[in-house]
This record gives structure tokens, sequence and C-alpha cells, in this order.
């Protein structure tokens, strides 16, 4: 069964992505990754920012704190881990 990468994304579905940054790196083949939003509060209508903190699978360890990253969702690969490293955008300074 020889299928091309889109073939399998259709057949899987639509998989979210999501960009944000690495807070910690201290696991092996894991990052924690903060990914921030901006909402509108529902009564005051200011512009609030919300954040969440996912567990990544990071293969090779590639990724350190500081590092914007691009990740993907995937099956569950332990109790917390949904999320796959898919490319680091910008290195820390």
């Amino acid at each position: 069964m020889n299928e091309t990468p889109e073939q399998t994304q259709a057949d899987r579905g639509l998989r979210k992505t999501r960009t944000g940054t690495v807070v910690s790196a201290n696991n092996e083949k894991t990052i924690a990754v903060r990914v921030d939003r901006r909402t509108q509060h529902v009564r005051y209508k200011k512009v609030v920012t919300r954040s969440k903190k996912f567990h990544v699978h990071d293969e090779r360890n590639e990724a350190g704190v500081g590092d914007t990253v691009r990740i993907s969702e995937t099956r569950p690969l332990s109790k917390l881990k949904r999320w796959r490293l898919v490319e680091i955008i910008r290195r820390a300074e």
C-alpha cells in the first residue's frame, strides 16, 4: 500500500498545527511548548492573551528553551504527549 503523504493526510483528516515557544527541554525526547492566543473578553471587550502548555514529542532532541517551533497533533504517545514537533521556526538567541 504505497500512499503519498498527501493521501495519508487526507485519510486521517486535517490535523491541527500550532506555533509556540519552548519553555522546557529537560526531559528526554520531550519538550514543553507554550502556545499563546489572543481573545476578546466577553464582557469588557478587552483583548486578553491566553496561553496553554503542550507536551511535545521531539525525537532528535533538537529544540532548546526559547526556540519558536511549529507542532502538529498526533496520536497519543504517552500520558500527556499528543503533539509532535514539525519544525523549528527560529532559534533562541
